[in-house]
């Protein structure tokens, strides 16, 4: 196995006395597809959210490349390359497809004065080189032809696929995504699991949240099952699920 990228250790969490993590420790590898299942309120998103700093654990401690990142804004987590996708989406909905696709790529030329002030000529091309770029992902994703529509006119399927891509665009090493193929069409279903392999395959690592146990066998090289906020299962998909632990709280 290769060496961890992300590392979560002994995470704890409760809302008004019930506990949604308690002492969570896992790891994602480089170049590798974790899934993490489990039932609704088993703390999988309250993980997401330690961990992109939404909300800020009790006890524990999260590491991108050794490094601690605990607590840090989901903003700082962003600029060292986690990005991550919602149950809601959080599209801009009155924006085009395109747009939020920008609007997700990091270091903006405009987000510096200099770059306002005196290097216009390289914030113009770096903002024809982030287009063009935009542009290719929402090809490969199969909605370039809804680049001009607000997303709010995407079906919940496309909205599916260009958050999807917002994540591509935001150039991260370390995606999260919750519950992407959720209620929508097979084919779209094929589609955007076949984006998530190609993920992997370009080095990148992703943690993926889903119910859809066909969609986490086919796709995962690893399997966490959690249960009341704790690990109770894990290895690969067949041994996941193959467990009478799993099969006794989940899957039966």
């Amino acid at each position: 196995m290769s060496e961890a990228i992300l590392k979560v250790t002994g995470l704890s969490k409760s809302f008004d006395g019930v506990r949604a993590l308690s002492d969570l420790s896992c790891d994602l590898c480089r170049g590798e597809i974790l899934g993490l299942i489990g039932p609704n309120g088993a703390g999988k998103t309250t993980l997401f959210n330690v961990v992109t700093g939404f909300i800020a654990p009790e006890g524990g401690k999260v590491s991108l490349k050794s490094t601690d990142i605990t607590g840090l804004a989901p903003h700082r987590l962003a600029n060292r390359g986690i990005a991550r996708t919602f149950q809601d989406l959080r599209l801009i909905r009155q924006l085009s497809a395109l747009d939020n696709a920008l609007l997700s790529f990091r270091d903006q030329p405009g987000e510096r004065l200099g770059n306002v002030f005196f290097r216009a000529r390289r914030g113009r091309e770096h903002e024809r080189q982030n287009r063009q770029e935009a542009i290719r992902l929402l090809e490969d994703a199969g909605i370039a032809e809804k680049a001009d529509d607000p997303a709010e006119d995407l079906s919940y399927g496309q909205q599916k696929l260009l958050s999807l891509v917002c994540c591509l665009a935001a150039r991260a090493e370390v995606v999260l995504l919750d519950e992407p193929v959720a209620g929508i069409a097979p084919e779209m279903k094929e589609k955007i699991l076949g984006m998530i392999r190609d993920l992997r395959d370009n080095g990148k690592s992703v943690v993926l949240i889903e119910h859809d146990l066909d969609a986490v066998m086919q796709t995962c090289d690893r399997v966490v099952f959690m249960d009341a906020g704790a690990k109770v299962s894990e290895g690969t998909p067949q041994e996941v699920r193959n467990d009478p632990k799993v099969i006794e709280a989940y899957i039966d």
